[in-house]
């Protein structure tokens, strides 16, 4: 497998430091992104194979547009509370997994099982 790359997109600092540094032992490299222009430029500068988007930060219609304008990336979203419906919708707008904020064994769990599998372009 080759190694790959990751952005992240969280609601706070804690949180995306809270996963940036496990996902560097994971992947080649991994990329902060504060807003959703910056999740854009950010995947298409780094060709990032991952986007791990909290749903705070980028809304479902933003999300559909992220999964149709970038085919081959493997979204996984975040959100703090357990909320199965929004993560139900997160999943038919294009994300492959969705997981608990803070619980980056679940999310690198996520990213390692998906952006391994083969992605339409």
């Amino acid at each position: 497998m080759r190694p790959l790359n990751a952005v992240v997109t969280q609601c706070s600092n804690q949180a995306s430091e809270c996963l940036i540094k496990p996902l560097h032992t994971h992947f080649r490299a991994v990329h902060a992104a504060h807003d959703l222009q910056e999740l854009r430029t950010c995947i298409a500068e780094h060709h990032a194979d991952i986007a791990i988007i909290d749903l705070e930060m980028v809304g479902l219609d933003q999300l559909r547009q992220l999964a149709a304008d970038y085919g081959g990336i493997t979204i996984i979203c975040t959100h703090r509370l357990a909320d199965e419906q929004l993560w139900a919708e997160a999943l038919a707008a294009g994300a492959v997994d969705c997981c608990h904020s803070f619980d980056v064994r679940a999310i690198v769990l996520a990213a390692s099982r998906h952006a391994s599998a083969p992605h339409a372009a």
